[in-house]
């Protein structure tokens, strides 16, 4: 028989299997971020968001930098906002939202001394965008936001953009998250007046947690290490973040 008379004898059923395997894979691709980012238009103001914002302030980890390189930051921001993105400066969403500055980003994030085995509380989801930068290096991050309509928009943007390894819970960040305790490290992006004791609790000993720490216009930008004997202490640099709020700010 032909190869003609092959092709010509094929029944629908195969024909369906067929084209279903082609809109499972063409679904898979539009879903997967890394074809995505390879054409979004913005590598080349990644590239120089990295280099210039990050790397020559002195945040030279190569996983981290890699991270900032990946993730999108311009889908993390309204679309009015896009083409400010990935420039220096503190962007204000609304909402309550602010996105800092990319070495904010990456240097917190450098910090933290993550390994890719890690397991990660981040208090303050926002966006969601530091928790995406976060997944690129750790295995899980969890991720706290106070206000449940935005934890529920992060949660819906780090799931189509593909960052699954990101949980996002709405509730109270001074409680942590018990139930997913111990943690490798810990990280705030707003400013609680104190070290909230309940999440040294949470973090496991030679963790790190990472937090601006004060109740003025600046804050000090703090490293604490756990260790079996109680805490030690580093001030990083002064900064100017968003205060941490309680029980929805009541």
């Amino acid at each position: 028989m032909t190869g003609r008379a092959l092709r010509g004898r094929s029944s629908p059923a195969c024909r369906g299997l067929a084209l279903g395997l082609a809109v499972a894979l063409a679904l898979a691709a539009a879903l997967s971020p890394v074809p995505a980012l390879a054409a979004d238009g913005y590598e080349s103001l990644r590239h120089a968001m990295v280099e210039q914002q990050v790397k020559q302030r002195g945040v030279t980890k190569p996983d981290v930098l890699a991270a900032m390189d990946h993730v999108p930051r311009h889908l993390f921001v309204p679309e009015s906002l896009r083409d400010k993105a990935y420039s220096d400066q503190v962007l204000v969403l609304g909402q309550g939202r602010t996105l800092y500055t990319p070495y904010v980003v990456a240097l917190m994030t450098s910090l933290l001394d993550l390994k890719p085995g890690s397991k990660v509380l981040e208090i303050g989801t926002g966006t969601g965008y530091h928790a995406a930068v976060l997944s690129r290096i750790a295995r899980d991050v969890f991720s706290i936001e106070i206000v449940e309509p935005i934890a529920n928009q992060a949660r819906q943007r780090l799931s189509v953009l593909g960052y699954h390894n990101v949980e996002v819970w709405g509730g109270d960040g001074y409680k942590g998250w018990p139930s997913k305790a111990p943690f490798d490290a810990i990280l705030l992006s707003v400013a609680p007046p104190e070290i909230p004791k309940a999440l040294l609790k949470q973090l496991r000993v030679g963790g790190k947690m990472v937090l601006p720490v004060g109740g003025g216009f600046f804050q000090d930008l703090l490293v604490i290490t756990k260790t079996a004997d109680g805490i030690e202490k580093k001030t990083i640099i002064p900064v100017r973040l968003q205060p941490m709020v309680q029980n929805g700010g009541k």
